[in-house]
């Protein structure tokens, strides 16, 4: 028997669903959201829905039409969505925020009804709701029992001066917010209103002022980007924020955080960062390339099949792909690994292995590396299995601390090359500029071979930038090439080492405040004091 088609996707018939993405943040799309675009045939895009969105929800086969192209009126855009639902199925629609207020959505879906095909209306989660949430201002509060929800422009000042006693939530760009302001000064509002103003709400882009009536406008046009869509709340509920505010009070707020790791692994240490409110921006420094010679790993898996080792050792998440994608060549699985023990560097290591459907038999009780591994590694009995061999599958330029401490503890060791590590192309000219000037607040290195080849192809980072090392050797590299090290991880992985930067962040943002001095990112402090010299 067959599933119940999912609302939204009805088999046979054309449907247009709109949906509204929430005000930024990709995890506050809802779960029916996800699973619509997980089952559209086509996607419309508003031109507000920011990337991160579709980058997140929207398979990169996936066809996606702007929807300007579909025309400039509400009902000619909904006309035109009637005849793509017609030749594709069903087909969503993005509309930002909660993709009701202040949108065409239901003009267009009015549209669809006259041609005669179905949709659905699935909202979002609000802007206002979000501002309120994401900056710490209560919209309402014991004495605001009301909110009205204004759209900038022409009539603010009407709407708003005839509801003084309400909480007001208005929206539009920046010229609008400031052409509001203006309009409602001069309906006798006093200079001295409290107003907040938010933009990029939910991200990490996030840019909250508090102001006055009177001085907003000014800050807007210094601070904010013309193109940004500002959200501003007139409220008794802006008193509250000092101690409600807890998105922008996050130890990494704002940082911008370079990441010199392959694709794959720094998307996850993006994602850590994204919890502390920094952004991470992923510069490849290696490429893994398959070794010059195939002898060494053809050898070692007929090994491993004829069940000629006791041990294989995983040295690197990279490790355990090169495996995999050998085995995979010769038709194998992990089946050829029933009866083998199998030990894992660290963490990240384990759970690449894993996710293969490998339970590693040790991963290191203390500090994960070579040297931790080798702590934890079991000295070889001859009396308890005649075979003594180990199978290291690792880089070509692998240190040798693990294979000389095995040797040492009777072990047999094969160190076989399974890939090679190679710099990898410099990267664009921006980012080896914001490199070099300090646009960074932090640099992030997980191995020595990270320091040597971001220096080698994008230049040294600027002396204002934190830098990060997840142990001492790579520190003692970052130092051998004249970087000044600012935080070495307490324990040898990427959670500790980033563990370890918001507690250096911290540090710095606790001693401004005993200084009396407003709390600067480092970037921020390389240009505060570029402007006194």
């Amino acid at each position: 028997m067959s599933a119940e088609p999912m609302s939204g996707i009805r088999a046979g018939r054309p449907m247009v669903v709109f949906l509204g993405v929430g005000p930024g943040d990709p995890g506050l799309m809802t779960y029916k959201g996800a699973e619509l675009l997980e089952r559209a045939a086509l996607v419309v895009r508003d031109p507000g829905v920011l990337d991160e969105i579709v980058e997140a929800f929207v398979r990169p086969t996936m066809p996606l039409v702007d929807a300007e192209e579909l025309g400039q009126t509400a009902t000619t855009r909904g006309r035109k969505l009637a005849e793509l639902a017609r030749e594709h199925g069903t087909i969503v629609r993005l509309v930002p925020h909660d993709g009701i207020l202040f949108s065409t959505t239901t003009d267009e879906a009015a549209a669809c009804r006259r041609q005669d095909v179905d949709f659905e209306i699935v909202p979002g989660v609000g802007t206002s709701s979000s501002m309120s949430a994401y900056t710490g201002t209560p919209i309402t509060t014991n004495r605001v029992r009301s909110v009205r929800f204004v759209e900038a422009g022409p009539q603010t000042h009407t709407d708003v001066s005839k509801h003084r006693n309400t909480g007001h939530v208005i929206s539009g760009r920046v010229e609008q917010i400031i052409e509001a302001l203006g309009a409602l000064l001069a309906d006798g509002w006093a200079e001295e209103t409290p107003v907040l103003l938010a933009t990029q709400i939910s991200t990490v882009q996030q840019m909250t002022i508090e102001a006055t009536m009177s001085t907003a406008a000014a800050i807007l046009l210094r601070d904010a980007d013309p193109a940004d869509q500002v959200t501003m709340l007139m409220g008794q509920g802006i008193e509250k924020r000092a101690d409600l505010s807890w998105f922008e009070t996050k130890p990494l707020f704002g940082w911008q955080v370079l990441i010199p790791r392959t694709r794959e692994q720094g998307a996850s240490t993006a994602e850590m960062l994204a919890e502390w409110g920094a952004e991470g921006t992923i510069v490849p420094t290696i490429a893994i390339q398959p070794p010059r010679t195939p002898n060494q790993m053809e050898k070692a898996i007929r090994a491993l099949v004829t069940g000629d080792y006791q041990w294989v050792g995983f040295t690197s998440v990279n490790a355990v792909r090169a495996v995999r994608d050998w085995l995979a060549q010769f038709g194998l699985d992990t089946r050829c690994l029933a009866g083998v023990r199998i030990a894992a560097v660290g963490g990240p290591t384990a759970q690449a292995l894993i996710d293969w459907g490998v339970a590693p038999d040790l991963v290191p009780s203390g500090e994960w590396s070579a040297r931790g591994l080798l702590e934890d590694w079991p000295e070889f009995e001859a009396s308890g299995d005649p075979i003594n061999r180990v199978l290291l599958p690792r880089a070509d330029i692998a240190t040798d601390v693990l294979v000389d401490g095995l040797r040492e503890a009777g072990w047999d060791v094969d160190d076989v090359t399974a890939y090679r590590t190679v710099r990898a192309a410099p990267p664009p000219a921006p980012i080896r500029e914001s490199i070099k000037r300090g646009d960074f607040d932090a640099v992030l290195f997980t191995s020595s071979s990270t320091v040597r080849n971001l220096v080698g192809i994008a230049g040294k980072p600027h002396p204002a930038t934190v830098v990060a090392c997840i142990g001492p050797a790579t520190a003692q590299t970052a130092e051998d090439l004249g970087l000044t090290v600012d935080v070495i991880a307490s324990e040898a992985h990427v959670g500790s080492l980033i563990s370890d930067l918001v507690e250096h962040a911290r540090t710095l943002r606790t001693a401004d405040i005993a200084a009396n001095r407003t709390p600067l990112r480092p970037s921020q402090r390389r240009r505060t004091s570029r402007r006194r010299r």
